[in-house]
């Protein structure tokens, strides 16, 4: 099987909906291929923020973007490890600091431009599971199953408060609600691949269901589509 006949299921949607989550269970389950592309972009950010790169500096940004000496990689007890060169950064790039920066960066088209390609290439057999916000709409517009994740905002801030106070961060969940939402607004009103569903997306709300409920949901879409037994 070559690489463009690899099929894609894609989750997009807002920060806190739960797309990263479902998307390594629906992985996991079918076998496939993992692309976290949020963790493409705070690579990025935590980058930048380590080289004291301004987060308005294209230019110097695109070139972060083009040389990240990522590695994606599964830990003994099967858990998710992402290293910058030979460091470990998964846990630095999934402070708010660090999503805020990345989200004022994703909205700079030569940072996206950059990390297309790179994207992309995860499309390999048996199939890969996508997760992000334009993954639809720009990546992998002929993805055989899309899917537009959401929740409330509050719910999704209080999601994000307690993920943050079991890894022993202090947070205010007030905080976490007005950054969520200038997220929000900031992911759909830029200019270049504004958050927003596909027009052939799957719109699911995960407000008032479990993660999985959630999956289930999205694996019986696929079986629907022959992609799953």
């Amino acid at each position: 099987m070559s690489s463009a006949a690899a099929p894609v299921i894609t989750i997009d949607g807002p920060s806190g909906s739960g797309k990263g989550t479902v998307a390594r269970r629906v992985a996991q389950t079918l076998g496939w291929h993992l692309l976290d592309s949020g963790a493409l972009y705070r690579l990025v950010a935590l980058a930048s923020l380590r080289a004291g790169v301004d987060a308005t500096d294209e230019p110097r940004l695109r070139e972060l973007a083009v040389e990240l000496p990522v590695v994606f990689a599964v830990r003994a007890d099967g858990s998710e490890q992402i290293r910058l060169g030979d460091q470990d950064v998964t846990l630095d790039i999934r402070t708010e600091e660090c999503g805020l920066r990345a989200s004022a960066v994703a909205v700079l088209p030569a940072v996206r431009e950059a990390l297309l390609e790179r994207q992309r290439s995860f499309q390999v057999p048996p199939g890969l599971v996508a997760d992000g916000r334009d993954m639809g709409t720009v990546v992998f517009p002929a993805a055989a199953l899309k899917v537009f994740l959401t929740a409330s905002a509050a719910e999704r801030a209080n999601r994000r408060y307690k993920q943050l106070k079991e890894k022993g961060l202090g947070v205010s969940l007030a905080a976490l609600s007005r950054d969520i939402e200038d997220r929000d607004r900031r992911d759909s009103e830029r200019s270049v691949a504004p958050l927003r569903p596909a027009a052939d997306a799957r719109i699911l709300d995960s407000s008032d269901l479990t993660i999985n409920e959630v999956s289930d949901k999205i694996l019986g879409w696929a079986r629907q589509g022959q992609l799953a037994k």
